[in-house]
């Protein structure tokens, strides 16, 4: 306590004299003082006063430290206390008796503290640069509290209150703390607290805009629904009148077309029958025209569907190249078609759109070539991923023509079908056909390649007004090479021409060939081949790819094929041969070449039985050879070759076979007559015009033919019982159409055989027939899907489009009949 004291006490400031001695009692607790500026005092007992007798008692009672109240110190008048602790002989246990604690007191040790010093150093560095006003206060009263340090002077400030603990469980102190200054301004509250507002403004703000933008989303949602509403009325609009438009075109068109077909058949002379081929082929171009507007529709609004029939690809092919082949001979560009051996002979696909890829891309070759050549092959594309060169190169010297080409790989780059994961199908049966026409026109311009595909858009206006065109062909060929699964592509060179081609997937179908081949009206059957089989025959070609071509559709008939070049490994062949060679064919180029060559090849061919030679040729060159082919008594078979034109040319020549075989050519008179004779056939149509083409085309073929106005006259004609073997019914007919009649018909015939089946009526009554169905055939101008499914719904058995013609009608109806 040196420093609290800073004057020292001197002896002359006391007299022991006048001190009180300590009143005579049973304990004395003197003091040794250890500081020297209280040296002077002689004796002191603690226990003589009331506060420190109580204080020294407590101690060593309780065995802690105790401190008295605040007094004053002496000369510096300031609050200090006394801390007392007892002092014993022996440890004691915490839990020692009173008694035990007296016996063991060996005396007292305490201190004075002054308090006012003792804080103001304590709490010096506290202070920082502002001052720090601190009270300790002595709260064992608290009604009554002593000031132990500091002013009590109020504050409208913080105060921080903190209890003190000096060891006396008996006393309470506190210690309040406060700045001197007012509290500075809270700017980090503030600057918070308008944080917080600004941000809750921008979440309130965004709320609030989520809120309009989720209504605003839900209005346009809303006008969305409303509006693909209106586009599936407006598609059901559009889908509705193109169907009604095409239906009032093709009415008169199919009475136009039919009554031109029945004038054809009556005596007409040369210029007359020019004139009405004319009008016919015009009529049939307008019926095209419209066929690709409604596909276009279809594509658009993805209502194009593929059917899955068995079809025989060559026998398309070869309609196609007949349906070509006048304008290919007028111009004098050769036509030919090559199918690889690889490929099968049935396939199970949709033949009308494949027919419908082939004449379109056909067709623009035919309309931009004025020379050279046109040549489709047809291959599988496991052929070409195994050899690239396997058909024609793209030189000039090994070409159809010889003219030159584009290079037709180009026209496949990028295909997928030729990466390993496009060539792979899931289906072992899967047929993937790659199929390319070649051509020697015109070619397209760089800067219109990047639109060939492009709805109605046409290469250039001059196209557009020398070629005619839609310019919708190719982009439908498009559409329906991606419904086969497949690609297209092309290549094309200016003057030198154009390639395209395609892909597509089909499925096998070659387990029921033979069956289907034996039901075919055309030549491809099985008793043609069979007529030409074991014959042997030479070709004479030195360009080879046209020589293979010419060997192809020899071969189909089942007949060996020996190619040679030229005249002298011609006869070579022959006389190694021995007379075994049943026919030549020489090339219309080589024959013209060298007509000494050939007359010298005439003579040398040999003494016995010749073969029969034969001339290739397209029409149009017959006159520039100076001999003319029948002084060597030629045959000229007419290209493109095509497998019923060359087997009727052959078996003409040769003698063989059915010479009046209905496959080479228009059917006679006679034959027609007896398709249908005995069959009677009803035909309904509101339409007189289209009554008189049905009946008239049917009546070619020996029908009987019955005509009604009405629907409701069709169901009298066709109640059981009845002599119909078939019904032809128009859809679209006042008071009540097709289809409803269609129903009504069916349950009557239904009613009938169940009375029949449960023995109700008796079987003689209605012709000795049990299960009466007649064959009924749409017969309606709507080419639109969802027509041709309700006639299947309604219980019609099949559908024929308007306009039809007489070849039509017989082959549908003929299904019904054996």
């Amino acid at each position: 306590m040196d420093t609290l004291e800073q004057n020292p006490v001197h002896k002359d400031d006391y007299h022991p004299d006048f001190l009180e001695p300590s009143p005579i009692q049973e304990e004395y607790a003197p003091v040794i003082f250890a500081q020297d500026s209280v040296s002077h005092v002689v004796s002191i007992d603690v226990l003589s006063g009331k506060e420190d007798r109580e204080n020294v008692l407590q101690a060593r009672k309780s065995g802690k430290g105790v401190l008295t109240a605040p007094f004053r110190l002496l000369k510096t008048n300031r609050l200090g206390v006394i801390l007392t602790f007892a002092v014993y002989k022996r440890d004691l246990p915490p839990n020692a008796a009173h008694n035990e604690r007296i016996q063991a007191t060996d005396g007292y040790l305490g201190g004075v503290f002054d308090i006012e010093s003792l804080v103001e150093k304590l709490l010096h560095q506290l202070a920082s640069k502002q001052t720090i006003l601190v009270n300790v206060l002595d709260t064992t009263n608290q009604s009554y509290p002593i000031s132990m340090y500091g002013s009590n002077a109020s504050n409208d400030g913080l105060e921080h209150v903190s209890h003190l603990n000096f060891g006396d469980p008996f006393r309470k102190h506190e210690m309040r703390c406060r700045f001197k200054q007012k509290p500075p301004w809270p700017w980090l509250a503030i600057t918070t607290s308008i944080g917080i507002l600004v941000i809750a403004l921008l979440v309130g703000h965004i709320f609030h805009a989520t809120v309009n933008r989720i209504a605003k989303v839900e209005d346009d949602c809303h006008k969305m629904m409303e509006l693909k509403k209106q586009a599936e009325a407006a598609d059901v609009a559009k889908s509705q009148f193109l169907a009604t438009v095409s239906h009032e075109i093709r009415t008169p068109m199919n009475g136009v077309l039919g009554m031109l077909d029945m004038l054809m058949d009556t005596d007409l002379d040369v210029t007359q029958l020019d004139y009405v081929r004319t009008a016919q082929a015009s009529g049939k171009a307008l019926v095209a025209l419209i066929n690709e507007v409604l596909d276009q529709a279809k594509i658009e609004s993805g209502k194009l569907e593929l059917e899955e029939v068995q079809f025989d690809l060559r026998a398309i092919l070869d309609d196609v190249l007949s349906l070509f082949s006048g304008k290919s001979q007028d111009k004098g560009v050769e036509l030919a078609v090559y199918i690889s051996d690889r490929v099968p002979d049935m396939l199970i696909g949709d033949p009308g759109r494949f027919r419908q890829i082939i004449t379109n891309l056909m067709g623009n070759s035919i309309k931009f070539t004025e020379k050279g050549h046109i040549l489709v092959t047809v291959h599988l594309v496991e052929e070409l991923i195994d050899s690239i060169e396997v058909e024609t190169e793209s030189s000039s010297k090994n070409t159809l023509s010889g003219f030159p080409v584009a290079d037709r790989s180009q026209s496949w780059k990028g295909f997928r079908a030729f990466s390993q994961e496009g060539s792979m199908h899931p289906f072992s049966d899967s047929i993937n056909l790659i199929v390319s026409v070649e051509d020697t026109g015109v070619g397209i311009p760089p800067e219109a390649q990047s639109r060939v595909f492009t709805p109605f858009m046409q290469v250039g206006p001059s196209i557009s007004r020398t070629h005619g065109g839609t310019g919708i062909g190719l982009s439908i060929s498009k559409c329906l090479v991606g419904l086969m699964k497949g690609e297209i592509g092309f290549v094309s060179i200016p003057k030198i021409g154009s390639t395209f081609t395609f892909t597509a997937v089909f499925t096998s179908g070659c387990s029921s060939s033979k069956e289907y081949k034996s039901q075919q009206i055309n030549c491809q059957s099985n008793t043609v081949s069979s007529e030409f089989h074991g014959m042997r025959a030479l070709v004479m070609d030195p360009r080879p790819v046209r020589a293979k071509v010419s060997k192809y559709h020899i071969q189909r008939l089942g007949i060996h094929v020996e190619v040679v070049s030229d005249w002298k490994q011609g006869l070579s062949s022959i006389s190694r041969a021995n007379n075994a060679m049943h026919m030549v064919l020489i090339e219309q180029e080589v024959w013209d070449r060298d007509l000494k060559s050939s007359g010298l090849f005439m003579e040398k061919m040999g003494p016995g039985s010749p073969p029969k030679v034969f001339l290739l040729s397209n029409s149009i060159n017959f006159s520039r050879g100076n001999t003319t082919p029948g002084a060597y008594g030629l045959t000229v078979i007419s290209k493109p070759l095509r497998a019923s034109m060359l087997a009727a040319s052959l078996q003409r020549a040769m003698g063989i076979g059915n010479k009046g075989n209905p496959c080479n050519g228009e059917l006679p008179s006679l034959s027609l007559r007896n398709l249908l004779l005995g069959r009677k056939i009803l035909i309904v149509d509101d339409n007189n015009v289209n009554l008189k083409v049905a009946a008239g085309a049917l009546k070619k073929y020996g029908a009987d033919v019955v005509s009604a106005t009405r629907g409701i006259k069709a169901i009298e004609l066709l109640t059981p019982p009845h002599h119909f073997d078939a019904c032809f019914m128009d859809i679209q007919m006042p008071e009540m159409d097709g289809f409803e009649a269609t129903r009504r018909i069916r349950d009557v015939e239904q009613n009938i055989n169940n009375h029949i089946k449960f023995g109700e009526i008796s079987v003689d009554d209605y012709n000795n027939v049990s299960n009466w169905h007649v064959p009924i055939l749409a017969m309606t101008a709507d080419v639109i899907q969802a027509t041709h499914e309700e006639c299947l719904r309604c219980g019609m058995d099949g559908y024929v489009s308007k306009p039809f013609e007489a070849e039509q009608l017989y082959r549908e109806v003929s299904r019904f009949f054996h």
